[in-house]
């Protein structure tokens, strides 16, 4: 299949693109400018912006499935970055693209979570990009992955990073909400796998790890990946933290919102219900974290 993919040059989108090609598919890739990157083989770059719906027009044509990688976990309004834009106009631009060239097949990068009542913007935001989804028409499948670690992931490595530094981790609240991390490399599988898999289609894939965790469990897994024979942890008030962090988070030099407050105490667990599908042994936290964590 020749796929279109948006928000291909990221953290996820490096693993889907590889997945993707592995698989024999060809890839055209939207990117804001040509040649950021070296050249692969099986990867054409087209420049558009996913949030411009005359620029996707083309940018669709003769490709035979659409997938939609296009996601933000914060907002900067100022300069344009919104949940409203990013995640549902982009995805609606997408969809309508598709329309216009006869492209049957979407895919479509949701989160774990997602649900129309959720209290979170993000959520809230995911949650009316996936109704566009379904109400399109089009033969979707729409994942919700869990928090998802790699090298280059944006969470354990900023852990890690704190962990380096800090003599002791602040937590929020007490810590024992409860995670369930999926790796880079097996969302990016069930993602390839599901273009060949007609079960797919019209369903909704919650996709997490084989290991469940609290927040300080997390913490404790890093440390030792990085030879810490104890994490010490600072526990925070959520009451106070729900009263100081919407005075800072304006800032973007402050490191947490509001948003991810309440995402991340509400926990972040599945059943695993999608190893009845895609039947690949996903990758153990631990070992997984280790092949790039250093000390």
């Amino acid at each position: 299949m020749r796929v279109f993919l948006a928000g291909g040059t990221g953290f996820v989108g490096g693993h889907v693109r590889q997945a993707l090609l592995q698989r024999g598919h060809s890839i055209r890739l939207l990117v804001h400018r040509k040649g950021a990157g070296e050249k692969v083989a099986g990867i054409e770059e087209i420049e558009g912006d996913a949030t411009v719906a005359e620029s996707l027009v083309d940018a669709v044509k003769g490709c035979d499935a659409t997938i939609n990688l296009i996601g933000i976990i914060r907002e900067f309004p100022g300069r344009g970055i919104t949940f409203q834009r990013l995640h549902v106009e982009a995805t609606r631009n997408i969809l309508q693209a598709a329309e216009k060239n006869g492209v049957k097949r979407h895919l479509q990068m949701s989160a774990l979570g997602t649900r129309a009542n959720s209290e979170a913007r993000y959520f809230q935001s995911k949650f009316e990009a996936e109704e566009a989804v379904r109400a399109s028409g089009l033969d979707y499948t729409i994942f919700r992955p869990s928090i998802i670690f790699g090298p280059k992931d944006d969470f354990i490595n900023q852990l890690a990073g704190l962990l380096r530094v800090l003599p002791a981790m602040p937590v929020i609240g007490d810590g024992e909400y409860q995670l369930q991390p999926i790796a880079g490399d097996d969302v990016a599988r069930c993602f390839a796998e599901a273009l060949e898999k007609p079960e797919t289609i019209g369903e909704t894939f919650e996709l997490c790890g084989t290991d469940r965790l609290s927040y300080n469990e997390l913490l404790d897994t890093i440390g030792r990946v990085m030879g810490k024979s104890r994490v010490l942890k600072i526990k925070n008030p959520l009451a106070l933290m729900r009263m100081v962090v919407p005075l800072f988070e304006g800032f973007p030099f402050f490191p947490v919102t509001s948003d991810q407050i309440t995402m991340l105490v509400q926990g972040n667990i599945c059943d695993g219900g999608w190893r009845r599908v895609f039947t690949f042994q996903p990758t153990r936290l631990e070992p997984g974290i280790r092949s790039y964590l250093k000390p």
